[in-house]
């Protein structure tokens, strides 16, 4: 037989805290091993700045809440979260524009966030749980929050990238090296392009690629080490910055910042250029990089047919004739060039090519090699299972961020808020894999 039990809802009841919070909480372990060793017990008066700021913060990341204004109102009725962050159940939770007002404010223009994820990256180091040996690095795109049908087209400079000089001097002594003349100095000349600028946030980039959305977009540029898969950079483009562009700054400022002893990476094809193929060469890492489709003319020889003698510079047709060298222009291709009278008369002629004068002609980038060693390091046993391992480290590093974090869209404006919540997002990511890491060893 059923009983209705009286109201208790008034009753006075005389329980700690600490009670009512699970001992294999994540708050717990989190709170044991990453936040303590940070503040004093006996210095200062108990505040909100900037320890509860932090942890407030941490929590929206933690667990995906989008809102400030939620946050305000998801620690006000969560045990755990008054607990973690120090709060008596009677006491009142920080209001919500704290955490913005310090945005707007305190933290304008700093490194703070930058900083945070650098010392939580320190201390996996210090725990012996970052190999800095093997890196994996690939990129994912964060919807901006902008319509994409509101913007203004709009003319801008395009950057210049940092291995022109670089490859300028390489062209001139290719050139010398073949008996050509040295290109004359050409007055910088600033190239221009038009882009879609959103009226609602513009330094957000319009994305448009083959098997993408298309709108405005921020990119997620982030590394993950091979031994637990912390997140060991994390940095922040507009939709509309390839890929490539920003990868070897990246991988200097982690060996710079961190001291990694890099001996190999794994990329996506879209890192497979030859300044970044060159780049892995020159710091003497084992790369291995995704193969990128070509679609050559259909009917004719593809140029993997053509087969280059590197000891007497020229390409090998697949009739056994000679493309020789002609000249080398300023982006750094070699041409080579069939004989028209000896292809005018050839049985491949039809397969070979198109042209009026009935010549072939092949280009080579003065940095091929370079590629061509990384393609082969990507046939090898070791490269095949190095490129397995990517969807197991930094596809499931993005996919836990955005299941688990929220991070499939940005909830603020601006690439420096953007830069917030991915590097405070990867920041909560590494501290849950230490904090159960140092659970687990006890």
């Amino acid at each position: 037989m059923f009983h209705t039990r009286n109201s208790s809802q008034h009753e006075a009841e005389f329980v700690l805290l600490d009670q009512l919070v699970e001992e294999d909480h994540l708050l717990r372990k989190i709170d044991q091993y990453k936040v303590k060793p940070y503040y004093s017990e006996n210095k200062g008066r108990p505040s909100l700045d900037p320890l509860i700021l932090f942890k407030m913060m941490f929590i929206g990341y933690l667990y995906g809440i989008r809102s400030e204004r939620q946050l305000e109102k998801e620690i006000y009725y969560n045990i755990a979260y008054r607990w973690f962050l120090g709060l008596n159940i009677n006491d009142p939770v920080p209001h919500h524009s704290t955490i913005s007002w310090n945005r707007r404010t305190r933290f304008k223009n700093t490194t703070i966030f930058q900083d945070i994820f650098d010392e939580i990256v320190l201390q996996s180091i210090n725990h012996d749980m970052v190999g800095g040996r093997v890196l994996f690095t690939d990129s994912t795109h964060l919807k901006a929050n902008a319509n994409k049908h509101k913007y203004t087209r709009k003319t801008i400079e395009q950057d210049t990238q940092n291995y022109i000089n670089d490859l300028e001097e390489a062209v001139q002594e290719d050139r010398v090296a073949h008996g050509k003349k040295l290109l004359k100095v050409k007055e910088e000349v600033k190239t221009e392009k038009d882009i879609r600028q959103s009226m609602t946030d513009p330094e957000s980039g319009y994305l448009y690629r083959e098997n993408k959305p298309e709108g405005f977009f921020y990119l997620d540029h982030r590394t993950t080490d091979m031994k637990y898969n912390i997140i060991t950079d994390a940095h922040v483009t507009p939709g509309n910055v390839h890929d490539s562009v920003p990868y070897l700054d990246r991988l200097d400022h982690q060996i710079a910042r961190f001291g990694f002893q890099v001996e190999a990476v794994a990329l996506d094809s879209g890192y497979l250029t030859t300044p970044i193929c060159k780049g892995l060469s020159d710091r003497h890492i084992f790369g291995v990089i995704a193969h990128r489709r070509f679609h050559p003319t259909r009917g004719l020889f593809e140029k993997w047919k053509f087969q280059y003698d590197s000891e007497n510079d020229h390409y090998i047709c697949p009739k056994g004739e000679k493309l020789l060298y002609t000249t080398t222009d300023r982006k750094g291709y070699r041409f080579y060039k069939s004989d028209p009278k000896k292809c005018a008369s050839c049985p491949f002629l039809e397969r070979c090519t198109r042209s009026k004068n009935h010549q072939r002609v092949i280009s080579r980038h003065i940095w091929e090699e370079h590629k061509e060693k990384i393609r082969q390091n990507r046939l090898t046993v070791s490269g095949k299972e190095l490129y397995k391992k990517r969807k197991e480290k930094i596809e499931r590093s993005f996919a836990d961020s955005k299941q688990l974090h929220g991070l499939r869209y940005c909830r603020l404006r601006g690439k420096q808020n953007v830069s917030e919540q991915v590097l405070l997002t990867a920041a909560c990511q590494n501290m849950k894999k230490i904090a159960t890491h140092l659970a687990k060893l006890g």
